[in-house]
């Protein structure tokens, strides 16, 4: 039994040192080491030998399978080393080669817009200021002398989330808000940008979600020439020193007088074209002097502040500096779009 047993260990040893895969190694351990194999089948016959002899002969049996098990163990793993570095070999980097270019992208064409405004106004001296985008219907509309069954309100139907609250229509509730804080007792000179909300049919020049930037000074002796001279400077920074602006008579609830701002006409000079509709102008911008009931509605005494108050909109801004036919390209990301204004 003892020649048996170092018989089935060198056969053992010699077909591990011939394996030349891991499954190979698998195979010589139940050939030998499993439940059916041959030193299961020679211990099984320990039965028939003498009390003195089981002690040694299950020994050996023991040494046996630990020294193959061992055997088995040391060839997988030169084998899985083996594997591996073959593997590292043929999958290796050059890390001399030139990197893949990393496609670098840029500003979104309104937040370029918007930034040029307002880096032109704070030249100016005017604060960025900013606001809730969910407001109350005070600040929205009463605090701007439209109160409640105001018709004009109809012009700016929104999304309400309560009777009392809804998505701002304008960024106005800022300007409201940030003279509210002035308790009527210091100037003010601020324009605040930001996404508002109308109940609006979406087309080419309509959105139900666009930005806008809204601009008001308050302090005393505030005067509509001032309003002109700070539009004067904004539509020659934005379109160009050639450019010309006129004033005409408008109407908003929360200035008065109100006026609508025009800039000649690029394409045509001021002469008429299609792009101004023959008459050489071009419509920007509205503003005029806050009202004396905004004035008052916020602690500020009218008879002793006065103030300008103007609002745009960066799309169209946008649409007009860089011939944009249709503001839906703003927001639907189409990167053939996006692509031509990286560098605007």
């Amino acid at each position: 039994m003892k020649e048996r047993l170092e018989e089935l260990k060198q056969e053992a040893l010699a077909k591990v040192e011939q394996a030349d895969s891991v499954q190979g190694l698998k195979d010589v351990r139940v050939e030998y080491l499993g439940k059916k194999g041959p030193i299961t089948e020679v211990l099984r016959g320990m039965g028939k030998l003498s009390k003195e002899e089981r002690p040694v002969i299950g020994q050996l049996a023991n040494d046996v399978r630990e020294h193959i098990a061992q055997a088995i163990e040391t060839k997988q793993t030169a084998l899985e080393d083996a594997a591996l570095e073959k593997q590292l070999e043929e999958e290796s980097i050059d890390v001399t080669l030139p990197a893949r270019p990393v496609k670098i992208g840029g500003p979104h064409l309104l937040t370029s817009i918007v930034e040029e405004i307002e880096d032109l106004f704070i030249g100016m001296g005017f604060e960025i200021k900013e606001g809730p985008e969910v407001e109350t219907d005070y600040y929205n509309f009463e605090a701007l002398n439209l109160p409640k069954g105001h018709p004009a309100r109809d012009m700016q139907d929104s999304f309400y989330v309560t009777e009392e609250l809804l998505m701002r229509t304008h960024t106005s509730p800022v300007q409201a808000r940030t003279m509210g804080a002035k308790n009527g007792s210091e100037p003010v000179k601020m324009i605040c940008p930001g996404k508002v909300y109308r109940r609006d049919t979406d087309d080419a020049t309509h959105s139900h979600q666009f930005t806008q930037i809204e601009g008001l000074l308050v302090d005393k002796n505030v005067r509509m020439s001032d309003l002109k001279g700070v539009l004067n400077a904004f539509a020659k920074q934005m379109f160009g020193a050639d450019r010309e602006i006129r004033l005409r008579p408008s109407f908003f609830p929360f200035t008065e007088p109100s006026v609508e701002m025009d800039i000649s006409c690029k394409v045509c000079g001021g002469s008429g074209c299609s792009v101004c509709k023959g008459t050489g102008w071009i419509e920007i911008l509205g503003g005029g002097m806050v009202h004396p009931n905004v004035l008052e509605m916020a602690g500020y005494d009218p008879k002793e502040y006065s103030g300008f108050a103007f609002g745009m909109g960066p799309e169209r801004i946008a649409m007009l500096k860089y011939g944009v036919d249709d503001i839906r390209h703003f927001y639907t990301n189409d990167i053939r779009f996006l692509e031509q204004y990286h560098k605007a």
